[in-house]
Parts: structure tokens; C-alpha cells; sequence
């Protein structure tokens, strides 16, 4: 079963509720995202940790409902 967009951007802003958050759907099946994540609690964290924090707040979706999720997270300029 697929995850839609709004799913995954809903589950992220709980975790991070500042977040600018884009996902585009790659390949319009459901299971292939990008997204686009900017908060202030990236500030500090390397690149592994800011996508740790964004894979915690899909709680254990990913690699299941959720099949690929290409990151791209930074701090705010």
C-alpha cells in the first residue's frame, strides 16, 4: 500500500513543525518521493542526522508503505 504526499509531509511536520517541506511525487505511482526539508533543527547536524530525524519521524514507514524517499534537508540561510 502507497503513502501519499500529504501522509508523509504530515508525519514530518510533527516531528519538525517549522519545516518548509516540498514532496514531489517522481514517478506517480506513490512509492517514489523527493523532498525538500528546511528547519532550524538541522542547525549543527551533520547530513546523516538530519536525515535520521526525518526517516524517525516516518516511524519505520520507510522501506515498507513508503519505498524510496530521495532527502534533500538543510538548516534555514
Amino acid at each position: 500500500m502507497a503513502m501519499d504526499a500529504g501522509e508523509i509531509e504530515n508525519m514530518i511536520r510533527e516531528a519538525l513543525p517549522d519545516a518548509k517541506i516540498t514532496i514531489r511525487d517522481l514517478a506517480g505511482d506513490g512509492d517514489h518521493y523527493a523532498a525538500e526539508i528546511i528547519s532550524a533543527e538541522f542547525i549543527g547536524k551533520s547530513r546523516v542526522q538530519q536525515h535520521q530525524i526525518v526517516y524517525a519521524a516516518l516511524k519505520g514507514k520507510m522501506g515498507g508503505e513508503l519505498h524510496a524517499l530521495a532527502l534533500q534537508t538543510s538548516a534555514p540561510q
